[in-house]
């Protein structure tokens, strides 16, 4: 009996997850995320499923986060009606993220068609709303930890604990063989570190046929520290950040990083290691986010103390946009936790563009930045970037513990391949931008399985496993792939060009006089035109208005 397993996300890139079981009886998908990242990325999300969305007779997810389940609500209004499997967790995460998702797709159309009206653009619709995140939540089915259920005939699952937030799993998948063995599967999803403060350890049993594992940081040892060492580390931070005498921005995932990071700064300030600030969560979903938290408070580490730092008076959370706005009349030292994390949505890109030109402020980072996002930007170090259609010199002092961050890293991941063995045929390594797996590939070859047994797949590859070892049977359109394989977890056009506009405006900034910016503007026409390009338009005559740029906002 054929057996094919698509890869229709997380493929050579670290979001985006979703892989389809295909059988002769039936079709099961495994997660179905959002990319995020660069222009080109995102608009994956808006473009045509690769697969007959009708034909799918089960998605099972391995966790809440957006990236894995963000494009749910799409899949449902496109017709997919059948079960949402997952764990109890999970149900209860994805209750209040998919809406808010919903909520900031429908914002974020409703602002970009007022920007394209003015230009006379067409309006466009956001991927889904509000209310298909609500009617995506009804289709949702949960189940215990190792558990087993059948999602679809001839396929049975169950979930492991992963470690990696809330109900996070990896998914035991035994798929029936006539005349044989079943074959056995496992998706890692994402598998946590060591030491996390919520978390267990990951768990999953061994002997497989097939092992498709992340790899978010292979081949990168982060020299993992005790908790004690953490907040050592945290707290230098918010000590120099203090010093600074200004906005302390932390750009974090609402959900479970929050929690972490707010529990972390209050210790710190009621043993008087830091000094005491007030600390705001702005973020209405990080709020939600911890009753869910306190509600499986016995099902985590150290959940006790997670309750008693959310009832300290150090602790407020905002809920309306009023309140929001609110704390730019703030000064002096204070703390904002804001999502997301990446700095590509949500309240923190307005607070870091009342900030960031400030030398009193502190941007510290505490999770993974994928390429193209702002939060990548801010950490390479760029002088200035354009938030909103507004360019914002960077003046504020921009930090990282990465501490926090919900992943492995590379000597953990081995380790957590090595405990699955033995591995028979094949593992597939995903959820990571090309150099990571090719680093946990070289990495694992050997301890794990011959190099040759490694297989790292490109966006909508299609394996048959159903053999002694997996065989490539389906590669991407050639003529029409939904994206090149140049621009997967690559800076993209849109990248390049906020940059030309930041290094442009900068350029005439610094110019000497109005003759010299007519120099340079000349010279950039003259040098679209050689390059076969139309030129540009001259100048309008009619005199702009002060302040006005000359140049589209993007």
């Amino acid at each position: 009996m054929s057996v094919k397993l698509h890869f229709h996300g997380a493929a050579r890139t670290v979001t985006g997850s979703c892989y389809l079981i295909e059988t002769e009886q039936a079709k099961v998908l495994v997660d179905c995320g959002m990319f995020q990242g660069s222009r080109s990325m995102n608009q994956l999300n808006y473009r045509p499923f690769p697969f007959d969305v009708g034909t799918v007779h089960a998605l099972v997810l391995t966790h809440a986060h957006i990236d894995h389940t963000g494009v749910v609500p799409k899949l449902t209004r496109h017709g997919f009606k059948n079960k949402i499997h997952c764990t109890n967790g999970t149900a209860d995460l994805c209750a209040i993220m998919l809406p808010d998702s919903g909520h900031i797709q429908e914002m974020e159309v409703k602002q970009l068609n007022v920007r394209s009206a003015r230009k006379g653009k067409p309006e466009v619709e956001p991927m889904y709303t509000l209310l298909d995140a609500m009617a995506a939540l009804e289709q949702f089915e949960p189940h215990p930890y190792k558990e087993w259920f059948s999602p679809a005939a001839g396929i049975r699952m169950r979930f492991w604990n992963a470690g990696h937030l809330l109900g996070s799993s990896s998914i035991e998948t035994e798929i029936e063989q006539e005349g044989g063995k079943p074959i056995r599967l496992l998706f890692s999803g994402d598998i946590g570190p060591d030491n996390m403060m919520l978390e267990p350890d990951p768990e999953g049993p061994t002997d497989w046929d097939y092992v498709v594992c992340e790899s978010t940081y292979g081949g990168y040892d982060r020299f993992e520290r005790s908790q004690d060492k953490r907040r050592e580390l945290l707290a230098a931070e918010l000590t120099e950040a203090a010093k600074r005498n200004g906005v302390l921005l932390i750009p974090s995932f609402a959900v479970e990083r929050t929690q972490e990071v707010v529990t972390d700064i209050v210790m710190l300030m009621e043993q008087g290691r830091v000094p005491q600030a007030p600390l705001f969560i702005d973020s209405p979903l990080a709020g939600k986010a911890t009753q869910i938290f306190r509600k499986h408070s016995t099902e985590l580490e150290n959940g006790s103390d997670l309750a008693r730092a959310f009832n300290s008076p150090l602790v407020k959370t905002t809920e309306s946009v009023e309140d929001s706005k609110a704390l730019n009349r703030f000064t002096g030292f204070f703390i904002v936790v804001s999502a997301s994390g990446m700095a590509e949505a949500g309240r923190i890109r307005h607070h870091l563009r009342n900030n960031l030109w400030k030398t009193s402020t502190t941007v510290l980072f505490v999770g993974y930045q994928a390429v193209g996002t702002l939060g990548a930007e801010l950490k390479s170090g760029v002088s200035s970037v354009r938030i909103m259609g507004e360019d914002v010199k960077v003046a504020a002092t921009i930090r990282s513990v990465e501490d926090y961050s919900g992943h492995a890293d590379g000597p953990e991941l081995v380790q957590w391949l090595q405990e699955r063995k033995p591995i028979a045929r094949n593992v597939f390594i995903t959820h990571g931008e090309e150099e990571r797996q090719i680093n946990l590939a070289r990495d694992a070859k050997d301890k794990i399985i011959a190099e040759d047994r490694i297989i790292r797949p490109a966006l909508d590859e299609a394996y048959e496993i159903s053999g002694p070892i997996a065989r490539l049977v389906e590669q991407a359109s050639q003529d029409m792939p939904r994206l090149e394989h140049a621009l997967v977890a690559k800076p993209d056009w849109d990248n390049d060009y906020q940059g030309l506009l930041r290094e442009v405006q900068e350029t005439l900034d610094q110019a000497a006089g109005d003759k010299q910016r007519g120099v340079i503007l000349r010279r950039l026409r003259r040098a679209l035109s050689e390059d076969g390009t139309p030129p540009l338009p001259p100048p309008n005559i009619q005199r702009r208005r002060p302040g006005r740029r000359g140049f589209d906002e993007g």
